[in-house]
């Protein structure tokens, strides 16, 4: 549980919007908020989220353990700065005009975030989460692309929500392929798949499980068919999503207004 303190608010947003100051003596008083935060970062890109310790953290500053106690109450603290410093968006930057646009190129920045440091989507996000600094600029840039659409507050924040939330579940869809790897089927597997995935037991989906999927030929030396990596990724999916939402977005402002069934994205 994050720690509080008599404000109600955990120390982790006090600490992230500069509310805490950092210790004046003692032997750490080389150390800051940020040095401690970018250290983790850079242990978590390097060698995954598990590899972030307080200790490795530490130690990679060149300072004891308990230096950074004074600093960071605990890991969970250290972990939801590192978050929201991880997948902050681009301080200075314009969106496309027109809030499709926008939020379409928005959209893309947020995946883009996770993407930089999977390790973030190992930490769970919830109400803290979205009152840190990096997270409330990511909302106000949400909010700034989507001004010029004609619904309430509620229902553009609930959209920023919902891209976010698919951003990071396709990221970290593509990590677990990755992951996975390729499955290359030779033709002898290919036959095998095909007598079991028919028509019969599954006549809507059978077709997306053919030969050209896994590969029907097998390679030059017998093996497996070498297939492109691009197969691992979800960009389409991703996009697709977006639009449909988006296209949703266009259909309730289109009822608002009286005119049903008269969007300007046909």
């Amino acid at each position: 549980m994050a720690e509080k303190n008599e404000t109600g608010l955990p120390r982790a947003v006090m600490i992230a919007w500069g509310m805490v100051q950092a210790p004046q003596r003692g032997p750490s008083r080389g150390l800051s908020h940020e040095r401690i935060v970018a250290a983790g970062i850079e242990i978590a890109d390097a060698e995954g989220l598990a590899a972030v310790t307080m200790q490795a953290v530490a130690g990679s500053l060149g300072f004891t353990t308990m230096s950074l106690y004074r600093y960071v109450s605990n890991k969970e603290e250290l972990l939801r700065l590192m978050q929201d410093t991880a997948l902050k968006l681009p301080e200075a930057i314009e969106l496309p005009a027109g809030w499709r646009e926008g939020m379409g190129a928005w959209a893309l920045l947020v995946r883009d975030a996770y993407r930089a440091h999977p390790w973030a989507l190992e930490i769970p996000r919830g109400q803290v989460s979205v009152l840190m600094p990096y997270s409330m600029h990511a909302a106000e840039l949400g909010m700034r692309a989507l001004a010029e659409l004609e619904v309430d507050d509620e229902s553009k924040l609930g959209v920023i929500l919902v891209v976010s939330q698919l951003a990071a579940s396709m990221v970290a869809l593509e990590r677990s392929l990755a992951d996975e790897g390729l499955v290359a089927a030779t033709g002898e597997g290919v036959a095998l798949l095909s007598e079991v995935i028919t028509a019969e037991r599954f006549p809507h989906v059978h077709r997306l499980y053919g030969p050209s999927v896994f590969g029907s030929d097998a390679g030059a030396d017998g093996g497996a068919p070498v297939l492109d990596d691009s197969s691992l990724g979800v960009d389409d999916e991703y996009l697709l999503g977006v639009d449909l939402l988006l296209d949703g977005l266009e259909e309730r402002q289109a009822r608002s207004q009286g005119h049903v069934g008269t969007s300007s994205h046909e």
